[in-house]
């Protein structure tokens, strides 16, 4: 019995501060991950970073910070830790190389968040679609199509081609070309297609529209009409100007040439 008692009051002599000093370093590093991880929220919300990401590097940060304190209090018991952090690292290397679709796209999102090329509600042609922003996700963004379709394209498909934001700006130009036949008097269609501009209230005056002929082309003179208007204005004045200028056009005489074609029959004597 009293060898028995000596050789417990051996282990506990030889591990009792081994463990207290491993719970010790669990404690105190459990303490200063949430501190450390406390002040890295905070950091990125002054910067205005996308909650999405804070909360998700939040986490990583945590977990990455653990594993270091967990190391740390498994070599405080004596036990090697480099068989250990060799394991966890070929391990990391496997999981990356499964993930490596996923990691793609988890670093576009990242980028995207940071640069913010666009925002949730801009209308973007990106990733072979167009649509409305409706969500920007870490791994996937979500459209809403024209027809209210709902596309989610992965991250890594927007970032790796051109990116075109159409509501960036708060201004659009519209951009028409209307064909008149070359017998009409080209100063009267200028002074008409003026005078529908000036006359919808949605055309900018800053910067001016511009007018002017752009083609002579085969059977018509074609002017370039480039109003610019507020971008919510955009697709309505387009069909509103169509619809006006042709009803303009009939009212004053204007002809619109379109293609015609002339088949003449001959008859054959036998």
């Amino acid at each position: 019995m009293e060898e028995i008692l000596l050789k417990i009051q051996e282990v506990l002599a030889l591990y009792g501060l081994r463990v207290l000093a491993a719970l010790a370093t669990l404690i105190i590093g459990k303490i200063l991950a949430k501190f450390a991880c406390s002040l890295l929220k905070k950091a990125m919300v002054r910067a205005k970073v996308d909650e999405t990401l804070i909360n998700f590097a939040v986490s990583v940060s945590y977990v990455a910070l653990m594993a270091f304190v967990v190391v740390s209090a498994l070599g405080r018991l004596g036990i090697a830790t480099a068989s250990f952090v060799a394991i966890l690292g070929a391990a990391g290397l496997a999981v990356g190389l499964a993930l490596q679709g996923s990691l793609a796209n988890f670093a576009s999102g990242v980028l995207m968040v940071i640069f913010k090329p666009f925002k949730v509600g801009d209308f973007v042609d990106a990733g072979g679609t167009a649509g409305v922003v409706l969500e920007i996700g870490i791994f996937n963004t979500e459209l809403k199509t024209p027809d209210n379709k709902k596309i989610i394209v992965p991250n890594a498909n927007i970032t790796s081609n051109n990116i075109t934001n159409v509501t960036a700006n708060p201004d659009r130009r519209v951009d028409l070309v209307v064909g008149v036949g070359y017998q009409d008097d080209i100063d009267k269609v200028r002074k008409v297609l003026e005078d529908i501009l000036a006359a919808d209230e949605r055309v900018l005056k800053d910067p001016e529209p511009t007018i002017g002929v752009i083609e002579l082309g085969e059977s018509s003179v074609n002017f370039a009409v480039r109003p610019w208007v507020k971008g919510e204005d955009y697709w309505a004045t387009l069909m509103d100007l169509n619809e006006t200028i042709k009803k303009r056009f009939d009212a004053e005489g204007i002809s619109i040439p379109y293609p015609q074609q002339d088949v003449h029959l001959f008859q054959v004597e036998k």
